[in-house]
């Protein structure tokens, strides 16, 4: 199940042509200096966003935040996997997260 997770979530990176899939064990894609998205050993995919943005889509995708290794990811929103079926809009959600950590101050 977790390679099946990994083939849809390199084929959604890859949509995405302004970044690319990072890290072997836990993949995950980073810009800026800042890690924004990633699939966890159990694969969950987490997308991060504002607080704001958290909100209305932990509400709207009826989710939670992301959890990996026990811990809590503050600002990920774990993706559910129904959204795993349109790669095309989870490129979109995708991009956001991204164009999100490039306002952040780099690492």
């Amino acid at each position: 199940m977790w390679k099946e997770k990994l083939a849809i979530y390199d084929e959604l990176v890859a949509k995405c042509p302004r970044f690319e899939r990072k890290g072997k064990t836990v993949p995950y894609t980073s810009a800026n200096g800042h890690m924004f998205s990633l699939l966890n050993k159990e694969g969950e995919l987490g997308f991060r966003f504002s607080k704001q943005v958290q909100e209305k889509y932990i509400h709207a995708f009826g989710t939670t935040t992301l959890k990996s290794h026990g811990a809590t990811m503050r600002g990920y929103v774990l993706i559910p996997a129904k959204m795993f079926e349109d790669l095309e809009k989870l490129s979109e959600y995708l991009n956001e997260s991204y164009d999100y950590v490039m306002t952040l101050e780099p690492k």
